[in-house]
């Protein structure tokens, strides 16, 4: 959607815990023109700097060059390619809220990304 708090929170997590083994992609189907105050805040309580990151307009190339999607609340606006693997996470969305309210999105993706991890870097 507006690529501007929880995909940037997932990404920042997919970063830190793929540590650089994933390529990692953020973008949005309208995307906001900063991200959000209170997801740097938050991501910044753990370590992770996501200050730096800009909202990203979600393009087919970006969707057809990846091996997995992850959305969240995207709907009929993200395209959809044959044998990609897509997941859609129930996220809420932390705009307009405090990073009092952040911190538990933040900590779901945390978790959702862990698995993610595990999924697709499997300890050998």
């Amino acid at each position: 959607m507006h690529n501007a708090g929880r995909s940037q929170m997932a990404a920042g997590w997919l970063e830190h815990l793929a540590e650089g083994r994933v390529e990692v992609r953020s973008a949005g189907s309208a995307p906001k023109e900063e991200v959000n105050p209170a997801a740097v805040a938050a991501m910044a309580e753990v370590g992770i700097d996501i200050a730096a990151n800009t909202p990203k307009v979600l393009t087919t190339d970006a969707v057809k060059d990846s091996d997995v999607v992850i959305t969240m609340g995207c709907g009929d606006t993200c395209p959809v390619f044959p044998g990609k693997r897509y997941e859609d996470w129930a996220v809420e969305d932390p705009a307009g809220q405090g990073v009092e309210a952040v911190r538990p999105i933040r900590d779901e993706i945390r978790a959702r990304v862990e698995t993610l991890v595990r999924e697709l870097l499997p300890r050998l």
